[in-house]
């Protein structure tokens, strides 16, 4: 742990205890939590930061879209508007969220609406007059004035939240004992070579209950981008020198895969969800100008595209999750608790 780290620490201490606090109360019926007939899926993590959510709520779309009308509703991180709002076709990226937005994009008959207040937002999407089967909570694991009736928490491999602390020490938004609500832990951007042996390990520090069920994921990148040029294949890709652009908590992983494919990059890191100024995109098309090379391009992650592709020429390389095993074991909970519903 860090000096500072060390310093916060007291206020880690508080904070857990008011976090622990809010869930007894909550566990007790003393706070009212609120249950809908709709069967609703929560997909959420202990810590902040990327987890993986985007991919896996993407996941959950494909696995019940032609058998369910299907609804995402999210918060609408750094979305410049409030209240609840219902994605249309006039909907822009500032008005919902970058996620949000990429959601409503690329699946055809998804509802998407975001609200902070989760409950109003489910109740305003059921009174919609095609209302959805199914609703997908994406990062409401800690909004427990709705009472989902399926929860999953994703936690990555590198940073298992039974190793990391309480906020501010460290980056858990309440205590390791919250993922008992989870009927599901997945652990999320693992290596494709994770033995299985790594996996026992695993699996006996986070120590489940006898009813949960624990899953390993691995990121699979796509094998082409797509933007200005069409589909562009990651072996073409190699001649030319790319600026890579990255909003998202962690672009490690991101980075080092397209290095060990090959291809010549220079990186330009912000923050996540980030909002890029004006001034920002002229230093951009400034760096992009200053490479020599004659075949060159801006690349970025689909979720940053949905922020930038007005504004630069740039690509972008999708990613889904890949089960390293017992994907199957993953559909048929999900399928049967729906149906059960």
């Amino acid at each position: 742990m860090s000096l500072f780290r060390k310093i916060l620490f007291p206020f880690a201490i508080l904070y857990d205890v008011v976090t622990s606090i809010r869930n007894v109360l909550f566990d007790k019926g003393v706070l009212k939590s609120t249950k809908f007939d709709t069967p609703l899926i929560n997909v959420g993590n202990l810590s902040v930061g990327g987890t993986g959510k985007t991919p896996q709520i993407e996941y959950l779309v494909r696995l019940l879209k032609n058998q369910n009308k299907v609804a995402v509703l999210s918060r609408g991180y750094k979305r410049k508007s409030t209240g609840f709002v219902l994605a249309d076709d006039s909907t822009l990226v500032q008005d919902i969220g970058d996620e949000p937005f990429q959601f409503y994009s690329k699946f055809d008959e998804l509802i998407v609406a975001v609200d902070e207040q989760r409950v109003h937002g489910v109740q305003q999407l059921l009174s919609l007059k095609k209302a959805p089967d199914v609703i997908l909570l994406d990062d409401a694991f800690q909004h427990r004035k709705v009472n989902s009736g399926f929860n999953i928490l994703l936690t990555p491999y590198h940073d298992l939240y039974v190793d990391d602390l309480i906020l501010p020490a460290g980056n858990l938004r309440e205590s390791r004992g919250g993922s008992k609500r989870a009927q599901i832990v997945v652990v999320t951007k693992c290596p494709q070579s994770l033995s299985d042996s790594e996996k026992r390990l695993i699996s006996n520090k986070l120590k489940l209950n006898s009813d949960q069920y624990l899953f390993f994921t691995t990121i699979a990148y796509s094998d082409e981008i797509v933007g200005p040029l069409g589909k562009l294949s990651l072996e073409k890709l190699k001649g030319y020198d790319v600026l890579l652009i990255t909003g998202i908590a962690n672009p490690k992983p991101l980075v080092d895969y397209l290095e060990e494919t090959g291809i010549n990059l220079t990186h330009l890191k912000y923050s996540d969800h980030h909002n890029f100024s004006e001034s920002e995109i002229q230093n951009i098309q400034n760096q992009f100008g200053k490479m020599n090379s004659k075949h060159k391009l801006i690349l970025t992650t689909e979720k940053d595209y949905m922020r930038l592709k007005n504004r630069l020429e740039i690509h972008f390389l999708g990613i889904e999750i890949s089960f390293l095993e017992k994907g199957n074991k993953f559909n048929k909970l999900i399928e049967a608790y729906v149906s059960n519903s």
